[in-house]
């Protein structure tokens, strides 16, 4: 299966790679406020190899209709689950599905209203690199609060575009979550151009922007200390539609 330009054999370097790829992540959060974990750190920090991954990418292929995306012209999959994990045992359980509601002051269109989502798969809760990607985002959240246990908010997105419009993965726009840690990890892109991330000072400024591109790739940033949003995508061949999926997860202390 290896060497595989994509995905490196994560066991060959994966005890030399993953405390200081974590180590970095937690100075820089602190520091900065922001980072982005490239693909290899995050392959050799969760132990994922070629197969493991698409495996996961795959529950993205199980994903439903957001409604709500729907009604501002966006076409956008999602699903959505919430958990509780223990920094200091790895313990991590899913928490009875509820509304999925944003606190006031953060997501100008979505704030204070329930949206309900379709529930993780089994499947998906059950995926080992689901389960290793989270216990990655515990680790380099200790840098930005202390918590007896975090909560984990998860969403799997996708958004379509095609040469008409509807690529928005933020509609909202520049905009906070209200949590402390959010993370983006790029599952998969196809036939896609556009998808710029950009974090921003409170004040507006430009910290960082970066196009994830390579699948695995994660950007960190403190929600407490920034905004973020993503530019629109567009097919790059205007005959098939493109696509961009994503894992958005949050943390909070619990």
């Amino acid at each position: 299966m290896y060497p595989h330009p994509d995905f490196p054999d994560p066991a060959a370097g994966r005890a030399t790679t993953a405390r200081p790829a974590v180590e970095a992540a937690r100075t820089a959060l602190a520091g900065e406020g922001v980072h982005v974990m490239p693909a290899a750190d995050v392959l050799a920090c969760t132990g994922a190899d070629e197969a493991a991954w698409a495996r996961f990418a795959a529950h993205w292929e199980d994903l439903s209709e957001d409604a709500y995306a729907a009604r501002r012209g966006t076409h956008r999959l999602r699903r959505y689950g919430h958990f509780s994990l223990a920094p200091a045992t790895g313990e991590l359980r899913l928490l009875p599905h509820t509304v999925f509601v944003q606190p006031d002051n953060t997501n100008p269109l979505y704030e204070t209203v329930d949206r309900h989502f379709e529930p993780l798969t089994d499947a998906f809760v059950a995926d080992p690199v689901l389960r290793s990607v989270l216990g990655l985002l515990g680790r380099v959240a200790g840098a930005l609060d202390a918590a007896e246990w975090w909560s984990v908010k998860v969403h799997p997105f996708r958004v379509l575009a095609t040469a008409d419009g509807g690529g928005e993965p933020t509609p909202e726009g520049r905009h906070r979550d209200g949590v402390t840690l959010v993370s983006s990890l790029l599952v998969g892109r196809d036939n896609a151009r556009g998808g710029e991330s950009t974090v921003y000072s409170p004040e507006g400024a430009e910290v960082l922007s970066v196009t994830l591109e390579e699948p695995a790739s994660l950007l960190l940033s403190d929600d407490r200390a920034t905004l973020h949003g993503v530019s629109p995508i567009r097919p790059v061949n205007d005959d098939a539609p493109a696509r961009r999926d994503v894992l958005v997860t949050t943390l909070t202390p619990g």
